[in-house]
């Protein structure tokens, strides 16, 4: 049931969200997961590239890049990432999430071409800093769309599901890299460029993809456009199956163009602020927890073990196989058992042994391979608490600020977690101290576990329940009924 309101301040009555929670999965959620979540895919090949053609990159006649250069460019892309988060999710909530979601995959595919044409550190730095304001504008539209469109039983496995994903274009990276990186059959000057040119040749097929993914319907309802809600249901419907069982409600809003900044800010640090803390928190642990390991995953085993640059990639494989099957296998229980004790566990954990490996590392016990192990179960949790820092954000926010919420809590937890990590583990592995290296591998630790201990204390409990039911909308002149 939902009634056409015109105009402004006018009052909608309308059951399409709870509609939508009643679905039972169907094609229409699995082509859903298909063609956004693959943004994850683009995204691990591209972190998984930037990791692996480290060595080449030093070794590059045209470029000679040092560690400390290598760290610099790996910032650039996590700082266009927490600028490109910023814009883009502010014009996701005010232009709807299908424009954006086309928008930012375009922005992706023209930078990361331009990265294989770069001729030395700034223009690399340049290109790397669009690409990753590609990608940081992906998250946040790709993820406020896939909230509100899966069902409430099953969004917090598929949205762990489809950030895991993330690693198998990581494993895709280190496979192409194994063959792109030999010198002997592509030269020390191009395998590094083809690699770079893989992720934008990818986009092309995505791009078509996404033409059939429709508008959120929660978004178009709180900007007046009912009709055009009502279609997209209603296909949804004809496709699946309704679950009976589930309990029918509806929704009173006013529609509104949208919301202003001072509003999202009162939302975020006043009528929210616990819940923006928890989110801060889980958000700035995990970005500087990843990109402290991934980021300088090569250069500790060119470094430190002596792995030839273009043998990385073997060593990156298992480590992916790792973070896909976290997500994967612990996903349901962050339904099932409740995001509350699961995501405060997995940070925990990850934290721990992390520690454990760090020390083994310190005291010279691993070899690349044991060192590629220990890693390898580490991040089997850290992958699904990092999954679930996205879902966290995503899911615990009103409506109207979703997208900006999200970009807003990705751009602080990754530039204060995520920015600085490359360049300061940069900086620790070229001194070629174990002791310095460990003792970033601590901060990291400490950080993970701190935050396992806020979403243990403060974390919403999430699970199965209608995302209008985890956070009120700013537009319901009621609540559901």
């Amino acid at each position: 049931m939902t009634r056409q309101a015109a105009g402004l301040g006018a009052e909608i009555h309308t059951d399409i969200p709870c509609r939508l929670d009643r679905q039972r999965w169907s094609r229409f959620h699995s082509l859903v997961v298909v063609a956004l979540g693959i943004t994850w895919i683009l995204d691990g090949l591209e972190v998984t590239l930037a990791g692996a053609v480290a060595g080449a990159l030093k070794e590059s006649p045209s470029l000679q890049f040092s560690n400390l250069e290598i760290g610099l460019a790996s910032s650039a892309y996590l700082a266009g990432a927490v600028l490109g988060a910023l814009l883009f999710g502010w014009l996701t909530d005010r232009l709807g999430r299908r424009l954006l979601f086309f928008v930012t995959l375009a922005v992706y595919a023209l930078a990361t071409a331009g990265t294989a044409l770069s001729w030395d550190i700034w223009s690399f730095a340049l290109f790397r800093f669009l690409t990753g304001a590609g990608i940081g504008g992906e998250y946040t539209a790709i993820n406020s769309t896939i909230q509100e469109l899966i069902p409430a039983r099953y969004r917090g496995w598929s949205d762990l599901a489809i950030n895991g994903t993330f690693w198998i274009g990581a494993a895709m990276g280190a496979a192409g890299s194994i063959v792109l990186l030999d010198a002997a059959a592509f030269g020390a000057d191009w395998g590094w460029r083809i690699c770079f040119l893989i992720g934008a040749v990818l986009a092309l097929p995505i791009l078509a993809m996404r033409i059939w993914i429709p508008e959120s319907p929660r978004w178009l309802i709180t900007h007046g456009r009912i009709t055009e809600a009502e279609a997209v249901v209603r296909n949804i419907e004809q496709q699946g199956r309704i679950d009976a069982d589930a309990p029918t409600t509806s929704l009173r809003i006013r529609r509104r163009a949208h919301v202003s900044l001072r509003e999202v800010a009162h939302t975020l640090f006043h009528l929210h602020r616990r819940r923006s803390l928890v989110g801060l928190t889980l958000m700035a642990a995990q970005a500087f927890f990843y990109n402290t390991i991934f980021f300088t995953y090569a250069l500790v085993l060119t470094d430190f073990y002596a792995v030839p640059a273009a043998s990385v990639g073997w060593y990156i494989l298992p480590f992916a196989l790792g973070n896909v099957l976290g997500p994967l296998l612990l996903g349901r229980l962050f339904d099932a058992v409740g995001r509350r004790p699961m995501i405060a566990g997995t940070f925990i954990v990850s934290g721990v042994l992390l520690v454990i490996s760090g020390w083994l590392f310190h005291q010279g016990l691993l070899t690349s391979q044991t060192q590629t192990m220990a890693w390898t179960v580490v991040f089997f949790f850290a992958s699904a608490a990092a999954s679930s820092a996205y879902l966290t954000v995503s899911e615990t926010f009103p409506l109207e600020i979703r997208a900006l919420a999200i970009a807003a809590f990705y751009a602080i937890g990754t530039g204060i977690g995520g920015v600085a990590a490359p360049f300061v583990f940069g900086a620790l592995i070229e001194t070629g101290s174990r002791s310095s290296v460990f003792a970033g591998y601590l901060f990291g630790a400490a950080l993970m576990v701190f935050a396992g201990i806020v979403q243990a204390i403060w974390g919403v409990a999430a699970e199965r329940r209608p995302l209008e039911d985890v956070a009120r909308p700013l537009s319901a002149s009621d609540d559901l009924s």
